[in-house]
Order: C-alpha cells, then sequence, then structure tokens
C-alpha cells in the first residue's frame, strides 16, 4: 500500500513526466507524473517538454498524491506544483500526451484536445509521434528479432 498525500521539495527533473523530490526525512523518491507521457528525451519535443516540468516545479514545494509504484519503482502521482497541477498542466502546454492506458481524469482529454486544436507545443508538428510508439520502434530498432510481418 503507498503512502497517503505528502508534501516535498522537487530537487530534480528527469524529463517531461519524472522527477524527483526530497521529503520533510530528506528521502528522496523519484516520481512518475500519473496519466501523462511526455516526448522521450532524444524525441522531436523532449527538451522542451523537460523545461516545462522544470519551470513548473524544480525547486518548488510540490503536493504528491501517490497512486501505484511502476515497474521501475517510482512512485505514479498525481503532482501540484504550487498550486499547480503539473500532470495537466503539462498536456495543457502540449508538452505531453495523455496515457490512454492509465488515464481516468477525463479533464485530461479535454486539455489535450484544446492543445492541439491550438497547435501548442508538439502538436505544432504535423504528426507528432506519441512517446509509447517512439519506445516501441527503438526496440524494434534494437532487436531487429522483434519484427513480424
Amino acid at each position: 500500500m503507498l503512502s497517503a498525500l505528502f508534501l516535498a521539495t522537487v530537487i530534480g527533473i528527469s524529463d517531461g513526466d519524472t522527477l524527483t523530490v526530497l521529503k520533510e526525512n530528506k528521502q528522496q523518491v523519484k516520481i512518475r507524473l500519473a496519466e501523462i507521457d511526455a516526448p522521450e528525451k532524444r524525441q522531436p519535443f523532449g527538451a522542451k517538454s523537460k523545461q516545462s516540468l522544470s519551470d513548473l516545479c524544480f525547486g518548488k514545494k510540490a503536493e504528491i498524491k501517490p497512486r501505484v509504484k511502476d515497474r521501475y519503482g517510482r512512485t505514479v502521482a498525481r503532482v501540484s506544483c504550487d498550486g499547480v497541477d503539473a500532470n495537466a498542466e503539462q498536456v495543457n502546454r502540449g508538452m505531453a500526451w495523455v496515457y490512454r492506458q492509465y488515464a481516468k481524469d477525463h479533464n485530461l482529454f479535454i486539455l489535450q484536445h484544446e492543445a492541439r486544436r491550438f497547435k501548442r507545443g508538439l502538436w505544432s508538428e504535423p504528426s507528432p509521434t506519441p512517446p509509447w510508439e517512439w519506445r516501441k520502434k527503438l526496440r524494434q530498432i534494437s532487436n531487429p528479432t522483434m519484427h513480424y510481418a
């Protein structure tokens, strides 16, 4: 069972959907933003997405609402930095996709629709590749036996 909501300071940004916080007891916790998926570092908008999350959260007090632990041991959570819902704001800015497979918050779909409509962030590209497709292609390249006809 995951712990209840907690407060912490954001001390690191890995990419557009992953950050590290420092709890009051000096414990570091890696957080994966729930319900969204940001571009990978080497993907178009990867650096901009990371910068966007940094602008939202780095050095700020964050309210962490844990959901689950992922297979990498990260805490998957909704995160508010100085009162701003970072998960929703990343989608609103066009810096992340709604991760349909895990999304429970319908408002995220509305924000994504608006970001796409107004061509914000990654939606300024003619046909942006979702990160899950990007990762799948990378896996196929690194393991050619995985190709199926």
